[in-house]
């Protein structure tokens, strides 16, 4: 099967490319949640490479394959729990398929169901590459539990369904740091590639939460988060392109269009004021950006 374009903005994307059902999939926006085994995967079932832009959990109690993260690859093993976040290479191999879940999240539905300052409470999720961890018996029982109680909620129909799956999703999170991260900070982790990468991200998401706080008014280029890792810029470019797929200037964008898309939920704030927040000088340049990238207005992505 030819496979143009690697990338992936969401898991129904990545199914819908592999040709894979996704009738199981729930209207909920950044969030799905399924038992690979309902997938429908003719097995042994190879994947081709591809980069997800989204965050995934999945949990392993009867399965039989191997996984793949840029150059490292895991055997899957009985009750390991594998998390991975945007931005590197994937490739999956499945052999069997009786009881694996599959849980993924954006980082706009983390911040609207989960907390705001949600890699301050959870670094882990910042990592660029973590290695899967394997639990005990009386954990994954534990964690089991919650994952096919967050299931339970997503198929149903219910009023508030996305505040409670956020509520769970944050204590598998608390859970999961807890056995796994306790004092885990993922800028010491890894080669020098990996660490400029995580420094990056962290440096990106504090600078979006001080703009947020009006703490600073001016959106962050290039040569101030090389200047913040004493790199040159030229240097600090190739690293993000080369280990992440993407340039610098694209992670910015998209992480002012994920912040203006989470302010624009409030609908308190005015445009003018989320202009503001992002760094903008310009209501009118805001509204351009934000048109640009989406293809509808502030005003009309708030109304919809």
């Amino acid at each position: 099967m030819k496979y143009d374009n690697p990338e992936s903005k969401s898991l129904v994307e990545l199914y819908e490319k592999l040709n894979l059902r996704i009738d199981w999939v729930k209207p909920i926006k950044g969030f799905t949640i399924n038992n690979l085994k309902d997938v429908g995967f003719q097995l042994p079932y190879q994947s081709p490479s591809y980069r997800p832009n989204y965050f995934s959990f999945i949990f392993i109690k009867n399965g039989k394959g191997k996984y793949s993260i840029d150059d490292n690859t895991f055997n899957v093993k009985t009750h390991s729990i594998y998390f991975t976040n945007p931005s590197n290479h994937r490739t999956f191999y499945w052999d069997k398929l009786e009881e694996v879940y599959l849980i993924t999240f954006d980082e706009i539905f983390l911040k609207k169901y989960v907390d705001e300052n949600v890699f301050n409470l959870f670094p882990f999720l910042l990592s660029e590459t973590v290695s899967p961890k394997i639990a005990d018996t009386k954990f994954f029982n534990d964690i089991e539990n919650i994952y096919l109680q967050i299931n339970k909620e997503y198929i149903k129909e219910v009023t508030d369904k996305n505040k409670i799956i956020g509520h769970l999703l944050a204590v598998l999170l608390y859970k999961i740091k807890d056995y796994f991260w306790k004092d885990y900070n993922p800028i010491f982790e890894g080669n020098r590639s990996s660490q400029i990468v995580k420094l990056f991200k962290v440096q990106l998401e504090k600078h979006y939460r001080d703009l947020n706080r009006g703490t600073i008014k001016e959106v962050f280029r290039v040569k101030d988060y090389a200047d913040a890792q004493n790199l040159h810029p030229n240097y600090l470019s190739n690293v993000i392109k080369t280990k992440t797929g993407k340039t610098i200037s694209e992670w910015i964008t998209q992480k002012t269009i994920i912040e203006a898309k989470t302010l624009l939920q409030n609908k308190s704030l005015s445009i003018k004021e989320i202009a503001y927040q992002l760094g903008f000088s310009e209501t009118a340049h805001f509204s351009n950006y934000f048109k640009k990238h989406i293809g509808l207005s502030p005003n009309q992505f708030r109304k919809s």
